[in-house]
């Protein structure tokens, strides 16, 4: 659908007339940006709404619309946003200065935080982006074992990079995706998620492989979750194989738990990669493990054990505005209950969501695990019990499928009520959302039920 596009549905209508500010923007937008966005998560026809505010668990649009915001920067604010602690530490952090080009004080108290907090982190690197963690953890890998291979799940997201793009929305035959040549992706082994049978056959047969990589609650956050025991036995295999094993929490630190996913479920990786919430909702990631892996990247050890060092510049590695948000964050995450709060305001969210599905009659489910919530848009148009939806019982395409006119209809009848969800669609809470923001999203849930309804397209 064009920006300015002649539309039948009135909730389209409403929209428009509702954020006249968001659409001049957004004609802005789309001299400068394809498709006028800087992330391909915010895509939304006619045009994305463009905030200029948050605090706590909601947020401001250009036009003064309020919303209970559930996109949570990309997963990254746990806490909210302008948590008080953490604006005061960022705003100290900036009066004294945001690039040195040397090392920091605050980078070592970050650090020495990640440490305390995850159970495997004897050593880290602190880099720009989840995306960079990822890309640099798989280079040690392969400088560690000298292998050449990673194994990866299907469905599962690592980040942008050329080894991560196929297998995750398409090209589910490990073919390369635009953009990325044959030598990359023939040197990823894709694999089906869960199937710890197809792993140890994969790992029995092949010694070319240096590390599995996965999301540790299953794709996007347990979108498409993972199996019960699943990470215990992959454990077990990769260690028998001598194949390293890197837990990919950059959604899941410091947010299933304090410790993130690997001290909640007592599974230790080789090597963990970081991001979103370990930043306080600043840019910045980390790869953290074993000494003897990270040692590759050590010149002391280099020049000792002979091997040629892994280089890795970067310019905002441990930002020090960056690294005051982070240990601020940490430090509040490590004191509170704010983990435990998310996953019980979450847990009480899908509930109430599917009482209300099943209540209506609709055709849509809310699963999850700890402070997520994803919504089965049905593409099949199965006969399901919202209150006993398995997604397991499922293909994991079916899962990942969000028929674009339905999403988009969706997302548009609740930005009108008031509320932001994720483009896949789901949300991400905070420890700072409330019970009127959960009153509210459900009625705003309740409204857009009978507003798809009536919308000509669906």
């Amino acid at each position: 659908m064009l920006l300015d596009a002649p539309t039948n549905s009135t909730v389209i209508a409403e929209y428009r007339q509702r954020t006249p500010r968001s659409a001049e923007l957004a004609r802005a937008a789309r001299e400068l940006f394809p498709s006028g966005i800087t992330h391909d998560g915010r895509f939304l026809r006619p045009y994305g709404i463009y905030v200029d505010a948050g605090k706590a668990g909601r947020k401001w649009d250009v036009d003064g619309n309020e919303y209970v915001d559930y996109f949570g920067g990309h997963g990254a604010l746990l806490l909210g946003h302008c948590h008080p602690r953490v604006q005061a530490a960022c705003a100290e952090a900036l009066a004294q200065g945001t690039q040195f080009g040397a090392n920091t004080a605050r980078e070592v108290r970050w650090g020495q935080a990640v440490k305390r907090l995850m159970p495997s982190v004897e050593r880290i690197r602190f880099t720009a982006s989840g995306t960079e963690a990822t890309h640099l953890a798989l280079r040690l890998a392969r400088a560690f074992t000298g292998r050449p291979k990673l194994a990866r799940f299907a469905t599962h997201f690592h980040g942008w990079h050329d080894h991560m793009t196929s297998g995750y929305v398409s090209h589910f035959d490990g073919t390369p995706t635009p953009g990325v040549v044959d030598g990359i992706s023939d040197n990823v082994v894709l694999l089906p998620p869960n199937d710890i049978e197809a792993l140890r056959r994969t790992l029995r047969c092949r010694d070319d492989i240096a590390a599995v990589i996965i999301e540790p609650t299953g794709a996007s956050f347990g979108r498409v979750p993972t199996a019960e025991g699943f990470l215990a036995m992959l454990r077990e295999a990769t260690r028998e194989a001598g194949v390293l094993l890197i837990f990919d929490e950059v959604i899941t630190g410091f947010r299933v738990a304090p410790g993130g996913a690997q001290a909640r479920f007592g599974i230790r990786p080789d090597l963990t990669t970081m991001a979103k919430i370990l930043a306080g909702g600043l840019p910045g990631g980390a790869v953290g493990g074993r000494a003897d892996i990270l040692a590759h990247l050590d010149f002391h050890a280099a020049d000792e054990s002979g091997f040629e060092k892994i280089q890795h510049p970067g310019t905002f590695n441990a930002n020090p505005v960056s690294a005051a948000a982070g240990i601020a964050a940490l430090d509040i995450i490590a004191t509170t209950d704010a983990c435990d709060v998310a996953n019980a305001y979450a847990a009480e969210l899908r509930d109430r969501l599917n009482a209300l599905f099943k209540s209506t009659r609709s055709l849509f489910a809310a699963y999850g695990t700890f402070s997520a919530f994803h919504i089965f848009l049905n593409p099949e148009r199965r006969a399901i019990d919202p209150a006993a939806f398995d997604p397991a019982s499922l293909p994991v395409q079916e899962l990942k499928a969000a028929p674009r006119p339905l999403l988009e209809r969706l997302r548009i009848s609740l930005l009108v009520n008031g509320v932001d969800i994720n483009n896949w669609p789901g949300g991400h809470v905070s420890a700072v959302h409330t019970d009127a923001d959960m009153a509210h999203t459900v009625r705003a849930f309740e409204t857009a039920l009978f507003r798809l309804a009536e919308e000509p397209i669906l």
